[in-house]
This record gives structure tokens, C-alpha cells and sequence, in this order.
């Protein structure tokens, strides 16, 4: 197949489609009819002899070739849009640009006051959302740049993203000012013998210290499992409990709470905290910008950035 048997725009359709996977949405988000969207849908399907997505409960769920084109179309778009706007720049002290970032509950609590803070000082009419890191479309969603920045452990974004250490995390120990454990040695088996609120948090780094206790045979007296941080501070202000937390977590809530974090009794490895951003927006001003704020601000000064892996051209 030759470039001037296909209309650009129908690929612009198709990779809103990957990850709108609605055609209102698309219609929406491209300022087109619903008639329109179907219609581009139906010529690609026509020049590339494939149903490319089918109609399902869930929405309009790609075929097997709309999942091979899907990053190699993202990726030209991505690089024609920025030839096509080399000259694009961003002013942070003037811009009304919202900015949508896939952290942790934990990385809600230990970025966002002091990034907002800084916002406030250098780039007034900058927003900041949310999501989570562990979305099943993050890398979709940062492939079409619904999302900008994702932070944490995150080895499912692999080719073509880009990564930038922040920090290595250690994790502690942490309980109530108050709890009988602060008068003796957190040994392993003092550690085995207190009850425990545990955080289940599946995708991120804190699962894998969970199965690296599991793994090495160390027993917890589980009293409550929580999907989340969120709430841990309160707990362990009021019951005897203790957790095993990021150390980082564990500085903003103990001063709030009343408690005290400990060195952890188990050798743990300490979890890699990572800054990723997608290659289509490598040289975007904007994400430049923001992600060399984050960076700034929380960055261990030895980082190196480096593409995951290069994205393909």
C-alpha cells in the first residue's frame, strides 16, 4: 500500500477511536458529526481490508490490526504534529494549559503540595488532574496524550516511553506514638507478632514488597487489608496497629497523626520511583516543561534519563 491511497485524517479518526473507543467520543473530542466518524471508519476498513473495530458491551473493541497499527500510527502522528509545529512555545507565567498526571493515592500526598505550591508561584493558570497509574489504558491514554506524566514502578510502559529516575524509595515501619512497640527493638519477631493493617495495591512497587515478605517466609498478624494509603494515617492513630509503608509517605503523616516510623526489620530492596512520558510528546514544550519541574523538585540530583525503549520511527 502506497501513502497517497490513504486520507491522513482517517488515521487521525482511527487513533482517537484506540483510545476513545466510542465513536460520540470521537465526534466529540475531533468536532465531528457521529455520521462523519462512522463514515471515515467505514473508508479505512474499505482501504485496509480489515474490520479494524468491532462492536461490543464495552464499547468499540479493536481487531488484531488496529492493535498492530495502533503505536506505529500514534508515533507518525506524533511526529508530524511536532514538524508541523516546531515553532510552538509554552509560557508557563500565561498558559491555561491543564495537565493530567497518573500517580499513586501515596504520590497524591507526597507530590501534589508541594507541585501546586510552585504552580502557584510560576505558573498561576496551570491545572492539575489526576489519575491512576494502574489504569489497564494508562499507555494508551499517554500514547494519545490524555494523560502527560505517569510516576511510580511502571514496567508495563516499555517501548516507546520515556524514564527518568526521581528517587529510590525505602520503606519503614510506622505506629502510634502511644503503641507498646516503642519501647522495645523492632526485631522480625516482635515485627511477626504485632497486628498489621496491610495496603493492597496491586501494579505498583508497594505489591512487590508485600510478595518480597511472602517470598521470604516473614509471617504478618493481618488484622485489616485496605485498597489504599489514603486512610492508613488514621488508623494507626487510633488501634495498636503498625504498617510497612514508603518512607516518604511515612514523613507526611507523623507529625499529623502522632506516630513514629522505625527502620524496617526485614531486608527490603529499595523500589525505583520513576518519572515516564510518552516519545510522540519527547520534545512537546509543554510536557518539557512540567516534567523538568517534577524533576526539579523531586529528583535525586545522580538521575539519569533514558528512552525504555526508543520508540520506533
Amino acid at each position: 500500500m502506497e501513502l497517497r491511497d490513504i486520507d491522513l485524517n482517517l488515521l487521525v479518526v482511527f487513533n482517537q477511536l484506540l483510545t476513545e473507543r466510542r465513536v460520540s467520543g470521537v465526534a466529540d473530542t475531533l468536532g465531528l458529526t457521529q455520521p462523519a466518524v462512522s463514515n471515515a471508519l467505514k473508508r479505512l476498513r474499505a482501504v485496509l481490508g480489515d474490520e479494524l473495530f468491532v462492536r461490543t458491551g464495552r464499547g468499540m473493541e479493536p481487531t488484531p490490526l488496529a492493535l498492530q497499527l495502533a503505536e506505529p500510527v500514534a508515533y507518525a502522528l506524533g511526529t508530524l504534529h511536532g514538524a508541523l509545529n516546531q515553532q510552538a512555545r509554552f509560557d508557563p507565567a500565561t498558559s491555561q494549559r491543564s495537565f493530567t498526571l497518573a500517580v499513586t493515592d501515596i504520590g497524591e500526598i507526597y507530590f501534589l503540595p508541594v507541585l501546586m505550591d510552585a504552580l502557584a508561584a510560576i505558573a498561576p493558570g496551570v491545572r492539575i488532574s489526576t489519575v491512576r497509574n494502574s489504569g489497564a489504558k494508562l499507555r494508551d491514554e499517554m500514547e494519545a496524550g490524555t494523560v502527560d506524566l505517569a510516576i511510580g514502578l511502571l514496567p508495563n510502559l516499555q517501548a516507546g516511553f520515556y524514564q527518568r529516575r526521581l528517587f529510590h524509595q525505602r520503606y519503614v515501619c510506622m505506629f502510634r506514638k502511644q503503641h507498646p512497640a516503642v519501647t522495645l527493638p523492632l526485631t522480625l519477631e516482635n515485627f511477626s507478632a504485632l497486628d498489621h493493617v496491610v495496603v493492597i495495591s496491586g501494579g505498583t512497587g508497594h505489591s512487590q514488597v508485600d510478595a518480597m515478605l511472602e517470598r521470604a517466609g516473614i509471617q504478618r498478624r493481618v488484622r485489616l487489608t485496605v485498597p489504599h494509603f489514603i486512610a492508613v494515617g488514621h488508623i494507626l492513630q487510633s488501634t495498636d496497629m503498625i504498617a510497612t509503608v514508603p518512607e516518604r509517605f511515612a514523613a507526611r503523616c507523623v507529625e499529623p497523626f502522632g506516630l513514629v516510623s522505625v527502620p524496617h526489620p526485614a531486608k527490603l530492596p529499595e523500589i525505583a520511583i520513576n518519572l515516564f512520558w510518552h516519545g510522540r510528546y519527547h520534545r512537546d514544550p509543554a510536557n518539557r516543561w512540567l516534567r523538568q519541574l517534577v524533576f526539579e523538585r523531586f529528583g535525586e540530583s545522580t538521575a539519569q534519563e533514558q528512552a525504555v525503549e526508543p520508540p520506533a520511527s
